[in-house]
This record gives C-alpha cells, sequence and structure tokens, in this order.
C-alpha cells in the first residue's frame, strides 16, 4: 500500500528528506524518487532513492542504511566477532532486517546456522526487493527468518548461540530494551561458555551517554569487552561505535579466511579499529 510521506517536501523543485536527528541537528538529503513506501503495523517503511547515498531505508522518518556505505556498518558488526570466534556454527541476528549483516555471515562457510529475528517482516521484504545493494537479496537456506521480538525469543535460549550479534535501531520506543542491562544477561545465558555478543553502540561523538551504558553493562558480564569503530558517514557524526562482549576470546584468529570479499574489512582494520581516541578512553575509563 502506498503511503505519502510526511518528512520528504518538495523545494525549488527537487525532493528533500530532512532527518530530525536531534534538537538541534537535522540532515536534509537531496531525493530522486520515492521507490516504495508502506506503513507496516510497527512503522513506517519508505525505501528511497537519493543523489549521493543511493538507495535508503528509512523508517519513519530516520534513515537507517544506504546502498552507497551500508556495507562498513554490516561488516563491521559482522566480520570482527567472526573473525575472534575459532569456530562459529550458530549465529543470531537480533534486529537486521535490512539483511546486510545476514549477508556477511554468510560469507563464513563453517557457519552452519543463521537465525535473523526481525519484528517487522516488512523491512526484511522491502529491502530483498528494493535494495539489494545491501540486502544481496539474501536467500541462503542457513538463513532462518523469525518474525519476533528479539527481547522475548532470546529468553528462551540457554548456551546455543556461538555469536549474537544486535544490530538494533536507535534506543528509542521498542528499541530501548535492546540496551537494558536484562537484555545483555539473556545474551549471555544463549551463548554457548565460549560465546561472543556484538551490539552497535551509538555515536561517541553524539550518543556517549548510550556508547558508555553500554560498555559499562556488557562489560559487568562478560570478562572480555571491546568497543570499537568504524566511519559511516551515512550516520550522525561519521564516527560510529560497537561494543563486543566475549566469555573467553580476546584477540582475532588466524588471517581473512581465503576467497573471502570484503568491502571494507580487512587485516589492517580488525587490528586497527580497536584504536580508541582520547575522549573515548577516557569516557569510557578503560
Amino acid at each position: 500500500m502506498e503511503q505519502t510521506v510526511s518528512y520528504i517536501q518538495a523545494k525549488d523543485g527537487a525532493l528533500w528528506l530532512t532527518e530530525d536527528e536531534r534538537e538541534n541537528l537535522k540532515i536534509s538529503y537531496r531525493i530522486k524518487e520515492i521507490v516504495h513506501s508502506e506503513v507496516s503495523p510497527f512503522q513506517h517503511v519508505t525505501i528511497l532513492d537519493s543523489y549521493d547515498f543511493g538507495r535508503m531505508l528509512v523508517l519513519d522518518g530516520v534513515v537507517q542504511t544506504t546502498s552507497m556505505d551500508g556495507f562498513i556498518y554490516n561488516e563491521m558488526i559482522s566480520h570482527i566477532p567472526l573473525r575472534f570466534h575459532p569456530n562459529p556454527k550458530r549465529v543470531l541476528i537480533i534486529g537486521g532486517g535490512d539483511c546486510g549483516a545476514a549477508r556477511e555471515v554468510a560469507k563464513y562457510e563453517n557457519v552452519e546456522q543463521i537465525d535473523m529475528v526481525e519484528l517487522d517482516e516488512t523491512v526484511v521484504r522491502l529491502c530483498k526487493e528494493h535494495l539489494p545493494e545491501v540486502s544481496g537479496n539474501l536467500s541462503d537456506p542457513r538463513v532462518r527468518f523469525i518474525y519476533n521480538d528479539g527481547v522475548a525469543y532470546v529468553k528462551d535460549y540457554e548456551n546455543y548461540y556461538d555469536i549474537i550479534i544486535v544490530d538494533s535501531s536507535d534506543p528509542v520506543g521498542p528499541a530501548e530494551q535492546l540496551f537494558e542491562l536484562d537484555f545483555y544477561r539473556n545474551l549471555h545465558r544463549a551463548l554457548k561458555e565460549d560465546g561472543i555478543m556484538v551490539c552497535q553502540s551509538q555515536s561517541p561523538v553524539f550518543h556517549a551517554d548510550i556508547m558508555g551504558q553500554s560498555h559499562q553493562h556488557i562489560q559487568s558480564l562478560f570478562p572480555v569487552t571491546k568497543v570499537y569503530t568504524a566511519v559511516v558517514p551515512t550516520y550522525p557524526g561519521g564516527m560510529w561505535s560497537f561494543t563486543m562482549g566475549s566469555k573467553r576470546y580476546d584477540k582475532p584468529v588466524e588471517s581473512q579466511p581465503s576467497g573471502m570479499e570484503t568491502k571494507y574489512v580487512n587485516e589492517n582494520i580488525v587490528e586497527a579499529c580497536f584504536q580508541l581516541p582520547e575522549f573515548m578512553i577516557q569516557k569510557l575509563r578503560i
């Protein structure tokens, strides 16, 4: 069902998406075309074609990923934990409806099961259809699409997954639960005795308190806690943080698997992404 998009306005003969990032910051993108717009039971889902970032997924007026730089985020949230675990078999992705993280995990031949728990089936359907640069029109038989609440889903598992990737949206509304200590406790229980989890922990510049809270929660549960960064131009401020909790492993294993195709992650990035600027070190007290 096509819907009008209130957050897109015509100005001087051009379409502009204006995202309200925060009280004092708005970000505008010049848009070529509204590819698809649909109201799901959960949110307004829009696929836009922009001039500088290509096609993009927009949820309730907020850009989630783009065809220009979505690979950076998806590779970093997936390959880093996968490179720390010597033999991951079962991987759980909570969120990640654009299918980009699952697409990256599927590059590892030793992974046998990829469970992707996404609340909104509409997001998956539209990204597979209209955003192939990110989703790759994912159809790997190891991927099991589970349309459910990730917070509730993970409560039913214990000592089951090797890696859990929390690919959440900003901590607003239902996604707030994905940043709370009880949720991380459930992730810890669902992981095997040598399991690893990772989450996106927001901008170190604009959302330093959220990043610090995520680090504090995860550090209270996991013996190995590491924060790393990447530059994702789409996201406000560019610099983005990820927080990883590991029950055992504290360094990457071996080299990148031969034949592995990536556009951002390589040996140097795996080492360098953990080198943090001084202001982050002081904020995290590490």
